[in-house]
């Protein structure tokens, strides 16, 4: 992986864009999380189209496209929060013009869906941030208060508790990754996750244990699996089973895929699909530790 530059950390009164790349949201869902950023100390500057509705998406592909264009360009703009997930971003990646904001790059905020933008910004080496989104804001404290310390540039040290299923060992590399899903889908796209020589992070929601299978499988097939120096894997939410049980959990069917291997696993990060979502700078080093008694992340660089 190539070495990837950290955007500067948010001062008070910075602007933050507030924009939707995915599914519809509108004014008095998102009002709330407004006012709790004015709380921080920051200014959410909306998007032109950010209530547009179109079918389940919130406007257009073009308007989606042009608010978040907007947002990467304009240099009164200091972070890009993507207010929620769903299915959409997908569909504008390929009409982003990233040049301007390679030059000049700024936090862009997100999970889910937002994996897309994630892994597109690692192959260009900038770092992003792993985060609730307001639609979530208030379904957990710690969360949400975790994407406000980390906009204001502290470095985050989690210890969780040890899993039966987590595989010891210590790793020192950068964090990559993100929704299961959406990095299956940009296999093989010039969206493509460059996860060699990193630690990957996974999380899903609302899949078929065989597709888990499936995608996993690619992962090993396409040569990701064997690259990694670690695995963190966080909620596998809500999966779900045909009638003939597949036999495994989502938790099991990770570790087989990676069985052949010796880089440490951690299972159980809070992070994903799930309440307490806490916040993780992507692209940054960190140092993992797996033993019997817990696991502990902590990143590397020095503010």
């Amino acid at each position: 992986m190539k070495t990837s530059s950290s955007p500067n950390y948010l001062k008070p009164n910075d602007a933050i864009a507030i924009v939707a790349t995915a599914r519809k949201i509108n004014a008095e869902e998102l009002t709330p999380a407004l006012n709790l950023i004015k709380q921080w100390g920051y200014e959410p500057v909306l998007g032109k189209y950010l209530f547009d509705v179109h079918h389940q998406f919130a406007g257009t592909d073009a308007a989606r496209a042009t608010d978040l264009q907007w947002a990467l360009d304009d240099s009164t703009i200091k972070a890009i929060l993507i207010v929620r997930g769903g299915y959409g971003t997908i569909r504008i990646i390929d009409t982003i013009n990233f040049e301007h904001f390679f030059k000049h790059p700024k936090w862009l905020i997100g999970y889910s869906d937002v994996t897309v933008l994630h892994a597109h910004l690692n192959n260009l080496g900038v770092q992003s941030l792993h985060a609730t989104m307001p639609i979530n804001f208030f379904k957990n404290q710690a969360a949400t208060l975790s994407l406000k310390t980390a906009l204001e540039g502290q470095l985050p040290t989690y210890q969780i508790p040890a899993h039966p299923l987590n595989r010891n060992g210590v790793a020192c590399a950068p964090i990559v990754g993100g929704n299961l899903s959406i990095l299956f889908a940009i296999s093989g796209s010039a969206s493509d996750l460059n996860s060699e020589n990193c630690i990957l992070f996974l999380e899903d929601l609302d899949e078929y244990l065989y597709h888990i299978d499936r995608m996993m499988l690619q992962l090993k097939r396409s040569g990701k699996l064997a690259q990694l120096k670690g695995l963190i894997v966080g909620g596998m939410s809500d999966m779900k089973d045909n009638t003939v049980p597949f036999g495994k959990t989502a938790e099991g069917i990770i570790l087989e895929a990676v069985s052949a291997y010796d880089y440490p696993v951690c299972f159980g990060f809070p992070a994903g699909h799930i309440d307490d979502n806490r916040a993780l700078f992507l692209g940054k080093t960190i140092s993992l530790t797996v033993n019997a008694n817990a696991t502990q992340i902590h990143y590397m660089e020095t503010i």
